[in-house]
């Protein structure tokens, strides 16, 4: 099975919170939290990682890699938000 080339993110600046999504919104789907703040959805019918959501990502944005490297994923670019 071919994995997913497109890639989307979405950051609440005010939420403080990073949204990394690998396809489409599944129907159905179950959300775990590996580590505190740290979310990730799997699609209910294949169990393929839908999407990764970190709080406070500002403040660990190291979370990243290390959680997409625990899934077995990774983007083709970094993610970084400016501190103000």
């Amino acid at each position: 099975m071919k994995e997913h080339e497109t890639y989307d993110w979405y950051y609440d600046e005010d939420a403080d919170f990073l949204e990394v999504s690998f396809e489409e919104s599944a129907e159905s789907g179950t959300t775990e939290e590996p580590e505190e703040g740290v979310f990730v959805t799997r699609d209910g019918d294949t169990n393929r990682v839908a999407n990764v959501g970190i709080l406070s990502f500002k403040k660990r944005p190291e979370v990243l890699k290390k959680i997409l490297l625990s899934l077995g994923k990774r983007l083709p670019l970094e993610i970084s938000v400016p501190s103000k």
